[in-house]
């Protein structure tokens, strides 16, 4: 796999995680039962992407403070630890608390192939990397794929969400993880990148033969500002953004993040429960976006849907179960399944609980 990429995460004593030590592919596709984990494995990309960007400790405080952070509490976990791979190259860290409610830097260690390595001092509040010069072998082959990591969820699409409300024409940068800037960001890849942007709305079409297509102006009063319009098929009228289904709604944004420029692509996207709201055939669209997009770009989603799962193979899924408070994580054996597969689907297999990731009795 391309060294860009996330190639394995060792993570100790982070929310449910007691232990982990799992290798990362192209395609990853988390499964199991509410409350076995998935979510705080996902977490913990929000986490680093905060401590590498200077907010740790409004990270921590925003979150509980430590012992909501280390496992089971600090009387049960003295240390959040963790080993970042991309292929040979590593970012490393330990986080132990304070009395006045901090987590600080016990280590933070970068090392790649080539030998060289970097190692902070301890006792400091935030991440110190950013002292390393930018450009130099020993930063460049990991800082910025982590910085760039993007975690979406977009489980807020009522009426009152971000996404359906005016917002700054020039945050177009990219798509940001609750797609509040949305109509902004399609906007600039109609007229930057009108390929993919055509590519989107066919996608749409879809799943939505009504969908005419996106309506993105800024605001008659305010230049500096555009939401989210649309019209029907066949029609010229201006839609708004509330007359749009959640679930086509939430489609809208996974075409958007699926289908944009390469350039513009993180190397690792997450996407928390990407099948929320979706028709089953929609879900059947977004497993080809998945698998395409994974050619390019990491690809890391939770799942709790079986139709969504029968898109994949075993080699992509990731199983996450509760056992005595903590969570593991496998990756299915392919050859172990060969004989059930050859009756079942994957979604069957979970649901008559062979894989495992269901709720214990």
């Amino acid at each position: 796999m391309n060294q860009n990429k996330l190639s394995r995460l060792k993570l100790h004593g982070f929310k449910s995680i007691q232990e982990c030590d799992l290798e990362l592919t192209a395609l990853n596709v988390l499964i199991g039962a509410n409350g076995a984990g998935k979510s705080n494995l996902i977490g913990f990309f929000q986490l680093v992407q905060q401590l590498l960007t200077g907010r740790l400790q409004r990270y921590v405080s925003k979150h509980g403070g430590p012992d909501s952070l280390l496992h089971s509490g600090r009387k049960h976990t003295e240390q959040l630890s963790a080993e970042i791979y991309f292929g040979h190259n590593c970012y490393k860290f330990i986080l132990k608390p304070t009395q006045d409610n901090r987590l600080v830097f016990a280590s933070e260690t970068l090392s790649c192939d080539n030998g060289e390595d970097w190692q902070s001092e301890s006792g400091h509040f935030e991440s110190k990397v950013e002292l390393q010069d930018a450009g130099s072998s020993i930063y460049d082959v990991t800082v910025p794929f982590m910085k760039n990591w993007r975690v979406y969820h977009f489980n807020d699409t009522d009426d009152t969400a971000p996404l359906r409300q005016w917002h700054g024409i020039n945050d177009n940068l990219y798509l940001r993880p609750d797609a509040r800037n949305l109509a902004a960001f399609l906007a600039h890849l109609r007229d930057q990148h009108p390929r993919h942007y055509n590519r989107i709305v066919k996608t749409v079409r879809l799943v939505a033969p009504f969908f005419g297509g996106f309506l993105l102006r800024p605001r008659p009063n305010n230049e500096n500002q555009i939401e989210l319009e649309w019209t029907e098929e066949g029609e010229d009228t201006p839609c708004k953004a509330h007359l749009l289904s959640d679930g086509t709604l939430r489609f809208i944004c996974l075409a958007t993040i699926l289908i944009q420029p390469e350039e513009l692509q993180p190397e690792t996207i997450l996407i928390d429960e990407p099948e929320l709201g979706l028709h089953p055939f929609a879900i059947a669209v977004l497993a080809s976006l998945l698998h395409s997009t994974s050619k390019r770009c990491q690809i890391i989603a939770s799942t709790q849907s079986t139709d969504l799962l029968n898109e994949f193979s075993p080699e992509h899924v990731i199983v996450a179960d509760r056992k005595d408070g903590a969570t593991h994580l496998q990756r299915l054996n392919a050859k172990a399944l060969e004989t059930w597969l050859s009756d079942h689907s994957l979604g069957e297999l979970w649901e008559k609980n062979v894989l495992g990731g269901r709720p214990a009795r």
